[in-house]
């Protein structure tokens, strides 16, 4: 059984087939499911943000899971298979872990090096349990990124040359509106991507900071922690008549703000309340869009997407060093699951050969000890006792240490079918035998 990774993200598709196919929570665990349910796949996480859809699995076969995997994306997307296939890529086993690894460490983000794909990795994970699509294998993996996601971004100084998508519009507006402490900004959505925003605006300083989001409480919430004002979606349109930054980002199906919004904006707010005369500018992180796009129509308005972002972000990044230390070390980290990982595949026929082992020692022990002469004395019987455990170890010694040796070049599948065969070892017994994991829980 092998790791599969099927998915699409900014590098290989246009915003626009993004957006067609972007999952929310609900869509992300449906497309689980239905992946889980296939007969080639018996473990699958789908992570979903606003700049890729991947689904990692657990497969039986190659092939028959990419087929079910492709033909399930296709229909929680609604996007049809021929119009995904050619901006899908598949990785496969080491390519597989190397690219979650990538993920990880934010060298597949738009802002290369970004640390909010760690969380959203966890979320995906944790989905995946809780409905039951997601096992020891894909725990494991996504516990390692997790842990070498973490290692980049502690040693490796990526942090230093990463531009977050928040940060790179926000240098974009100031560009075009001036100094942030004159902007009056909005912020729409209170989820992990508004709360970034309003926390990045609320740490660079703004004239006002106001959130408004569906629920009201979590506006109020992400407010308090911010320094910020919330409101209700209900005052939308007053809200935007006083905002010179608008930055929006919710989970809705549909605009959010449209050009109609904006005019009844205009319309029914008082020109006390509304802002100065001068452009503003939209910040739209959603996926799907919240601003409609032909609000860069209106006179003064300005929108940038995550498309425009992309290109901000490619024009402004620097590849330094820190980058290539990344690769480096997700190189040597991919090696090292991979062997640790083979050793994992042989632990439980040894485990189980040395549990038969110990049963067989207790059994002739028990048998011996009948014969021995009542008079014998305690420690007579326990060198006795001893010595045969010695004798046991001492055999099974040499193909204990040399299959993992093996397992650690790749061949210990074949010299655990070996082992099996030669000490008569149910594949159903070794297939039952518990081998403690390494770690657990969520990194």
């Amino acid at each position: 059984m092998s790791v599969v990774v099927l998915g699409l993200s900014h590098r290989s598709a246009p915003i626009e087939l993004l957006e067609a196919a972007a999952l929310d929570p609900a869509g992300a665990s449906a497309l689980a499911t239905a992946v889980r349910g296939g007969e080639n796949v018996n473990e699958a996480v789908v992570l979903a943000t606003c700049n890729r859809v991947e689904v990692y699995a657990h497969a039986v076969t190659f092939h028959g899971a990419v087929a079910e995997i492709g033909d399930a994306l296709a229909a929680a997307s609604g996007v049809p298979l021929a119009e995904l296939r050619e901006h899908l890529y598949v990785h496969y086993e080491d390519r597989a872990i190397a690219h979650a690894f990538s993920v990880a460490c934010g060298l597949e983000s738009m802002a290369v090096g970004e640390g909010q794909i760690l969380g959203q990795l966890r979320e995906a994970l944790s989905s995946a349990q809780e409905g039951g699509q997601a096992g020891g294998s894909l725990n494991a993996l996504f516990q390692q990124a997790l842990r070498v996601g973490k290692r980049a971004h502690a040693e490796t100084g990526i942090d230093r040359v990463s531009v977050s998508l928040v940060e790179a519009g926000i240098q974009h507006a100031a560009d075009l509106l001036g100094p942030l402490a004159d902007t009056r900004v909005l912020v729409v959505g209170a989820g992990s991507m508004s709360s970034l925003a309003a926390t990045t605006i609320s740490r660079l300083g703004s004239a006002e900071l106001v959130i408004i989001n569906r629920t009201l409480v979590k506006a109020e919430r992400l407010a308090a922690a911010t320094g910020g004002r919330a409101l209700p979606l209900a005052d939308l349109e007053a809200a935007l008549a006083g905002a010179d930054l608008v930055i929006s980002c919710t989970g809705a199906v549909g605009h959010v703000i449209t050009t109609q919004t904006l005019l009844s904006a205009a319309d029914s707010v008082a020109a006390a309340d509304s802002r100065a005369s001068g452009p503003r500018l939209f910040m739209d992180l959603g996926l799907p869009r919240n601003v409609a796009p032909d609000v860069a129509d209106l006179p003064g308005e300005h929108v940038v997407g995550l498309a425009e972002l992309d290109e901000i972000l490619a024009a402004n990044s620097q590849y330094t060093p820190h980058v290539k230390a990344v690769h480096d070390l997700v190189v040597a980290e991919v090696a090292g699951y991979l062997i640790s990982r083979r050793a994992q595949e042989v632990a439980p026929t040894v485990a189980l050969l040395r549990s038969r082992a110990a049963d067989m020692v207790a059994a002739e022990l028990s048998r011996l000890d009948q014969r021995l002469p009542d008079d014998l004395s305690e420690n007579a019987r326990a060198e006795i006792q001893l010595a045969v455990h010695r004798v046991v170890e001492k055999l099974l010694h040499t193909p204990t240490v040399r299959i993992k040796a093996l397992a650690a070049d790749g061949q210990g599948g074949d010299y655990a079918l070996a082992l099996r065969e030669l000490f008569d070892l149910d594949p159903h017994d070794v297939a039952a035998v518990s081998v403690p994991p390494e770690t657990g829980g969520l990194a």
